[in-house]
């Protein structure tokens, strides 16, 4: 818009320069031509009288030439070079012009008289008042044109603010969709367009949502239907008189089945029911730590700072004990637990010397179903472990990451929401 406004003034000015120089000229030398009739023709003993009446009544001033008179030029405008142009070649090429002469100021232009019977007949000076030459209020002019230009400015402020509103709402709820939580209502006014695509995100995300309900109430049910039938197998199996060693193993198989199913329920369920609450990051890890202490698993815990989180507790709780899960299936030893601060967000970390993650795999295996090459021959997992955390976390408004450690092994750090100063 700026550039077009000042696209417009410029042709503006230019047309406008052209045509106003033109009529200014032909103002000018038509009041000299007559005031030159004007004084030929009149009665010699009036022509002092014509002279005064022309300068008291019109502004208007005659004053003989000479050599030496004082005169300070006109300024070197386009529209002053266009005009006196114009002028000389109508009055002729000898033509002078001045902004001032012996110190009075005004537009002044020479011209001659031919007669015997006129008194001093020669070059005169003829000076206008430059208010009817030059454009009095050019100033006032550009406030007018600068209040137009910020008037439309804000139109156009408006208008685009009426559109980037509801496209910034729409991105907004994108994103919360690509965080798998559920997008605030969008509202349908506005351009047509818009409203169109505002109805469109909605119905898509309460198709979504229902799409996750129904998935969720098909898995549940489908692992509930599988877990009778292993709980029947797993009696039988005890009871069948089979050795001791074979019994364990179909019951270890059986087991691993169970916690299978376990995972695919973890990760369709949805912890938005969970109310937030302040969580000391290092009690919980201590109290992780006391259960797998129990089941013969030590884990070292360490803080380097008390760390306090606005979590749902027990889905952050589910998300540890997924993360020291897999260090004890994928690592082969018990990992260690750290508390503390990652750029200003409390912070827990789960910390093993397995064999890691290839940089170019970690976002690869935040996916569900996914597991690396070297892991692949392990298929006691789901490869839904690191999905569930990264569905948690985000859940709470997280970030889950997986890092390389010092020395070997993998840093898997679930930064967490501070709690809000009050």
């Amino acid at each position: 818009m700026l550039a077009s406004v000042a696209v417009w003034s410029a042709i503006f000015s230019h047309f406008d320069q052209a045509s106003r120089a033109a009529q200014t000229a032909q103002t000018v030398v038509s009041i000299i031509n007559l005031t030159r009739t004007a004084l030929l023709n009149a009665d010699p003993t009036l022509r002092k009288d014509l002279l005064l009446d022309l300068a008291t009544q019109e502004g208007i001033r005659i004053y003989p030439a000479e050599a030496d008179d004082r005169t300070t030029p006109l300024e070197n405008s386009a529209l002053v070079r266009k005009m006196t142009t114009d002028i000389r070649h109508q009055l002729g090429p000898e033509t002078r012009f001045a902004s001032s002469w012996e110190g009075l100021p005004g537009f002044w232009v020479s011209f001659h008289i031919q007669a015997d019977d006129l008194e001093n007949a020669g070059e005169f000076w003829f000076m206008l008042p430059a208010e009817r030459v030059m454009r009095p209020h050019a100033l006032e002019w550009m406030w007018w044109g600068a209040a137009a230009l910020s008037l439309a400015m804000l139109g156009a402020y408006m208008i685009v603010s009426r559109l980037n509103r509801p496209l910034k709402a729409l991105a907004t709820a994108a994103r919360t969709v690509g965080r798998g939580e559920v997008p605030p209502h969008l509202s349908e006014n506005g351009p047509t367009e818009l409203a169109e695509l505002a109805h469109a995100f909605n119905q898509m995300s309460h198709d979504l949502q229902e799409l996750d309900t129904d998935r969720a109430l098909i898995l549940a049910g489908v692992s509930h239907d599988l877990r009778t039938p292993l709980a029947r197998l797993r009696l039988g199996i005890e009871m069948c008189g089979a050795s001791s060693a074979d019994v364990d193993a179909m019951v270890s198989d059986i087991e691993d089945m169970d916690r299978i199913i376990g995972q695919f329920l973890a990760f369709a369920k949805e912890d938005d029911d969970e109310a937030m609450a302040v969580t000391d990051l290092a009690e919980l890890a201590t109290e992780l730590a006391g259960l797998y202490a129990r089941r013969g698993f030590p884990i070292e815990v360490s803080a380097t700072a008390k760390a306090a989180a606005q979590v749902r507790p027990q889905a952050l709780r589910r998300a540890v004990t997924n993360l020291i899960e897999n260090a004890l299936r994928y690592a082969g030893h018990t990992p260690e637990l750290f508390i503390g601060v990652m750029e200003g967000h409390p912070t827990i970390e789960v910390l093993d010397r397995g064999p890691g993650i290839p940089v170019t795999e970690i976002e690869k295996v935040k996916r569900p179903f996914t597991r690396l090459e070297s892991a692949r021959s392990n298929t006691k997992g789901s490869g839904l472990g690191l999905a569930i955390v990264d569905r948690i976390v985000r859940g709470q408004h997280g970030e889950f990451r997986l890092l390389p450690r010092e020395g070997g092994g993998l840093r898997a750090a679930i930064l967490l929401r501070a709690v809000p100063k009050t």
